[in-house]
């Protein structure tokens, strides 16, 4: 292995990179299904009692654009996908209003099993699934990473922010300074509360506007 490699590797473990993912572009999707087996094998990501499986990130693992979730569904939970319930529709409906397919994007969450009857992952559930997202986007390697909620903003930022006053604005992902965070509301959110559904679709096209400006 070069030198320069070799140092660049040991100065990353020193800042705290424990684990590496070096990948080729054609092996992104054989990397995801290895940290996948490497979830299931380890369960160190919370497993929630009455869980069928984990259930794992889907779409497109060399799109620029990541959209991070809260946590798994009854649907989600029983077809093994994640968003494939009515905020899964709904959030389809939209990325096809402003001009993009799901086939494209790539979706996951924050905790990757269903908690009982669908309540909010503690800070204590997230923390231990963190890991794996993070490796997650490390193979992905997304210029844009768009929050669904802000239980997922607080996954990836690591704090909690109000969405009342900070949904529609850019942050910086704290593990790549060059990926840039959005937060919007939760499609689950705007099925209950038709009102917000025009800034939703708002910041959806700002996502497109703003996935253009990356190149």
């Amino acid at each position: 292995m070069d030198r320069r490699l070799v140092s660049t590797i040991e100065a990353l473990r020193e800042i705290g990179f424990d684990e590496l993912y070096i990948v080729e572009e054609e092996d992104r999707q054989r990397s995801l299904k290895e940290l996948f087996e490497k979830l299931r094998g380890e369960r160190r990501c919370v497993f929630y009692e009455g869980a069928r499986d984990y259930v794992f990130g889907d779409g497109n693992p060399y799109s620029s654009v990541v959209f991070v979730g809260e946590a798994p569904g009854e649907e989600e939970d029983k077809q093994g996908k994640p968003f494939v319930g009515r905020a899964g529709r709904l959030l389809n409906q939209k990325l096809e209003e402003v001009g993009l397919r799901r086939e494209e994007v790539y979706i996951t969450n924050v905790v990757k099993s269903r908690p009982p009857g669908n309540r909010k992952p503690t800070r204590e559930e997230m923390a231990s699934c963190i890991p794996y997202l993070k490796k997650e986007l490390e193979i992905i390697r997304p210029k844009l990473i768009v929050c669904l909620g802000a239980t997922a903003l607080e996954g990836i930022l690591g704090k909690s922010l109000p969405i009342n006053k900070h949904r529609g604005q850019l942050f910086e992902y704290p593990y790549n300074r060059s990926v840039k965070v959005l937060l919007t509301y939760h499609p689950a959110y705007v099925l209950r509360n038709p009102s917000s559904e025009g800034e939703f679709t708002k910041d959806l096209r700002m996502v497109v506007e703003l996935l253009r400006a990356f190149g």
